[in-house]
């Protein structure tokens, strides 16, 4: 039994020959937790790659940053986030609501029509690393933690199911440059984004966002 892969994956495995090493990878490597060398990675983190899918089947992927640690990892089993103000579609928030709710309309329990995948790259380090992360989420505008993080407009909660590694020999070496001046920090405003303030943009932003003073472009 495997828990990982479906039939088309199989096939390409059997084709070029890696069923053994994938089964050996899933047998060894795969994790329903969050390790303590996991939670190092992730916590140390200023970003990850979030997928999330929508009813009809249509995929979206986001990319999500802050501070290093924006990431938190409440147990072995909960991770959590802020989502911060971006540009007011609500896509993978959107599908991780729709699935719960579809899900809980259907059968009481919408956890696995909420479900996500993420992963986390350390691009900077000696060794390059990088980890999966799947499991069910929640988001909440009322979440406890909410308040903890400056600018948050929701939390996104991830109970996690699986825990693997990947292959790291294709991750660039990179190093930083500079953080995002747009991450909400304690008692510090972030300016307003350049998109917000073209014409395009300007009258049809959210009632007293920021950027609604600031000068046009």
């Amino acid at each position: 039994m495997t828990r990982l892969y479906r039939a088309a994956a199989r096939a390409l495995q059997d084709r070029f020959d890696t069923r053994r090493l994938a089964d050996r990878i899933e047998e060894r490597l795969l994790s329903d937790s969050i390790s303590d060398s996991d939670r190092a990675l992730i916590e140390r983190l200023d970003m990850l790659f979030l997928a999330t899918v929508d009813r009809a089947g249509q995929p979206q992927c986001s990319y999500k940053g802050g501070d290093p640690g924006f990431v938190r990892v409440l147990d072995e089993r909960t991770l959590a986030f802020p989502l911060y103000d971006g540009n007011g579609m609500f896509l993978s928030a959107g599908n991780i609501a729709e699935g719960r709710a579809a899900g809980a309309g259907a059968t009481g329990s919408g956890a696995e029509d909420a479900r996500v995948g993420l992963l986390f790259i350390d691009f900077t380090a000696e060794l390059p690393t990088r980890i999966r992360v799947n499991g069910t989420a929640t988001v909440s505008a009322r979440d406890l933690l909410l308040p903890t993080w400056p600018g948050a407009q929701l939390v996104l909660r991830v109970s996690v199911t699986e825990v693997f590694p990947n292959c790291p020999r294709y991750i660039h070496r990179m190093a930083l440059a500079e953080r995002s001046p747009y991450v909400p920090r304690e008692r510090c405003e972030p300016p307003a984004p350049d998109w917000k303030r073209r014409p395009w943009a300007r009258d049809v932003l959210p009632a007293g966002d920021p950027a609604e003073g600031a000068e046009p472009l």
